[in-house]
């Protein structure tokens, strides 16, 4: 099992992103070095009970003094963005665990970067990244309006490499130019409001595309049978009821394990799976993941036969 790391940071400064968008800079109260991160990753905020939340981080893994997030405030959501914004203070500090990755830049000659809203805190430090690396980029950015769309400054040094398209000003993203006719070996990564990644999706092919959501997809899958776990430190055996998750099930066995979202969106339960095959529902993973069946979200994903074995 790996240790996860979990602390209490300091907000050491919060700015104004953009409209309703508040960039959060956190540091370890002591001084300490915080963990290394790569592109693409995120950490949970613990505000409170049931109210745990993954933000990106779209700072410089260079820089380990300081992890930066950056929260788009949602007034019709569960209660997280609210809290970031009407209640955290510079001096405050926070429970954090993480950072995790799903959504990690691999390598390539050349990228196409597509954010929509929020949706571009994972890509900010992609870019950079590509940048170092030498590859051929670009990034389509949409949103609201202009003055919703969080870093443009900061996108500005990239030049002509970065399209901008406000809604209000260009309509929806015209995903044609950026997506049809992918020289090859190009990735396309993708992060933003679930239809702008279904409408990516549509047009690009899997293998080339990597996606983050922050809402689930319409979860897949067959029926929701019973079957039994093994849990691999202890043996035991348990059985899951029909409807009822692996998550849920372990726990009121008494077995403690990190879970957060219990959608399959943040991947704080993954589960190595040492036998069986598992019936993947999340939307997290990628294809290739699948159908390798070595890892599974254990909230929202069961088994396909009658017998799993997991690392728990």
């Amino acid at each position: 099992m790996t240790t996860v790391y979990e602390t209490h940071l300091v907000v050491d400064g919060i700015q104004s992103a953009a409209d309703g968008v508040r960039a959060l800079s956190l540091r370890h109260p002591l001084g300490e070095s915080l963990p290394a991160w790569e592109p693409g990753a995120h950490i949970d905020l613990l505000l409170g009970p049931g109210l745990e939340r993954q933000y990106s981080l779209c700072g410089d893994p260079a820089d380990r003094s300081v992890w930066r997030i950056a929260v788009l405030r949602e007034p019709h959501g569960r209660g997280g963005s609210a809290h970031v914004h009407e209640r955290l203070r510079p001096g405050d500090t926070v429970r954090v665990r993480g950072p995790r990755n799903h959504f990690a830049l691999r390598p390539a000659p050349r990228y196409r970067f597509v954010a929509g809203g929020i949706g571009i805190t994972p890509i900010l430090p992609m870019l950079a990244a590509a940048e170092a690396a030498g590859a051929e980029w670009s990034l389509l950015y949409g949103g609201r309006s202009r003055a919703s769309m969080a870093f443009t400054e900061e996108l500005a040094r990239y030049g002509d490499r970065v399209t901008l398209a406000p809604q209000d000003e260009a309509g929806l993203l015209d995903l044609g130019p950026v997506l049809d006719a992918l020289p090859e070996g190009t990735l396309v990564y993708c992060c933003g409001p679930g239809p702008l990644l279904d409408a990516v999706e549509a047009r690009c092919p899997s293998g080339a595309l990597r996606v983050e959501r922050f809402q689930a997809k319409e979860r897949q899958g067959g029926e929701d049978a019973g079957f039994e776990v093994e849990l691999a430190s202890s043996g035991r055996t348990l059985t899951v009821a029909p409807g009822v998750s692996v998550l849920d099930t372990v726990r009121a066995a008494g077995v403690e394990v990190l879970f957060s979202c219990t959608e399959g969106t943040c991947g704080t339960c993954e589960t190595d799976v040492l036998d069986g095959a598992p019936d993947h529902r999340d939307s997290v993973l990628t294809d290739e993941e699948r159908e390798a069946g070595e890892t599974m979200m254990i909230c929202v994903s069961r088994c396909r036969g009658k017998r799993l074995v997991l690392d728990l």
